[in-house]
């Protein structure tokens, strides 16, 4: 006699009811206690699938994430207003000290130099480079938390790297380029000929674009299904793999080999010149007056270094993984929203050619018909 007949025929009221199947369990088929009843899900858990269909479920059930929120600096009312007041004067300083030195650089035959070249190339990157996060931050304390798309999201994260990449790889150029006129004053127009210093801003420029599609491309294939919310003013990758649902793990690797390689490499150049030009001058130069000269046409140089270079390594050198959005959000604001903002203030200041030059294109542009 089988179980299905049983239920039919013969078994209790209350199989029927349950819409049961009997489980013969052991003894004599024909006595209905050797049977227990179970429904549909109790044999799918019996089988060891109810508990895997419960993990299939609780995976359908995470979205994946197609927008992200930017929580910003601070949500105190009264600190938003100072705040956007305070990186709106920064932001219009960095975009009128650039751009003027952009021009002196362009119109001025006087400034048709290496040393100037490279220093156009610097003011045109950190206009870029604050543009990419400075305006949507500022509009964040206008109108609250932003959201950005994915698409967006991997957009700035490309494009701050790409720009900052190159400013490490440039400091060094323009470092590369001090030695060589105060340590080879003779042969400088030689080695720093127009093809090399063309070459060399492409290389740089080059160094930042490669860099950068390596984490854009590496971030785009990660999947997000948690929570939105990142806690930073701009879509950066440590605040981005930290919301990741899939391995992160070659993220980090690249995190923490290729981008600190990028810093630390253009880093070390830097003080291997300076430590050249150092010794250069002690050894060579006999004279105070003599050994203040390079020293000074250096200082503006090592400025804008230690501004940028200083919190870039103390955000993006290994442990990454020990690293803590409130420690990282006011430092990256130093190298992002201040530092581009003070560089052409550091040149114009301490360069008496840039002065000069600056002071001429302005009668020109206030006073067109005075000599």
């Amino acid at each position: 006699m089988s179980g299905e007949a049983m239920v039919t025929a013969g078994g209790p009221d209350a199989w029927k009811k349950a819409n049961g199947t009997p489980l013969f369990k052991k003894g004599k088929k024909e006595e209905l206690r050797n049977y227990s009843v179970t429904s549909v899900p109790g044999k799918l858990w019996n089988l060891d699938i109810f508990p895997l269909l419960l993990i299939v479920l609780a995976m359908c059930n995470q979205t994946e994430v197609h927008e992200f929120i930017l929580w910003g600096l601070t949500e105190v009312q009264g600190l938003q207003h100072f705040f956007f007041a305070s990186f709106l004067l920064l932001y219009l300083t960095c975009l009128l000290g650039n751009g003027a030195i952009v021009a002196m650089v362009i119109s001025e035959p006087r400034l048709h130099t290496p040393m100037y070249f490279f220093l156009g190339n610097l003011s045109c990157l950190d206009i870029f480079y604050s543009t990419v996060t400075v305006p949507k931050m500022l509009t964040g304390f206008l109108f609250g938390h932003q959201p950005i798309s994915f698409g967006g999201c991997l957009a700035q994260l490309h494009f701050f790297h790409f720009l900052g990449s190159t400013e490490a790889v440039l400091l060094a150029t323009m470092a590369y380029d001090r030695y060589v006129a105060i340590c080879n004053p003779l042969r400088y127009a030689l080695v720093m000929s127009p093809r090399t210093c063309l070459l060399l801003a492409v290389a740089s420029w080059s160094t930042g674009f490669v860099h950068a599609t390596m984490h854009s491309v590496m971030t785009s294939q990660l999947s997000f299904c948690g929570h939105n919310h990142i806690c930073h003013f701009f879509c950066d990758i440590k605040p981005l793999l930290n919301l990741a649902c899939s391995s992160t793990s070659l993220n980090m690797t690249l995190l923490n080999v290729v981008t600190t390689s990028i810093v630390l490499g253009p880093f070390t150049l830097i003080v291997l010149s300076y430590l050249y030009i150092i010794s250069f001058v002690f050894q060579k130069v006999r004279s105070q007056e003599g050994r203040w000269k390079p020293f000074s046409t250096c200082a503006s140089h090592l400025t804008v270094v230690a501004l940028f270079y200083i919190p870039v390594l103390f955000n993006y050198t290994p442990p990454s993984s020990g690293s803590s959005p409130k420690r990282d959000v006011p430092v990256s604001l130093v190298y992002s929203a201040v530092t581009p903002a003070l560089n052409p203030l550091i040149y114009t200041l301490r360069n008496q050619d840039v002065r000069s030059t600056l002071k001429k294109m302005l009668q020109r542009k206030l006073f067109p018909g005075g000599k």
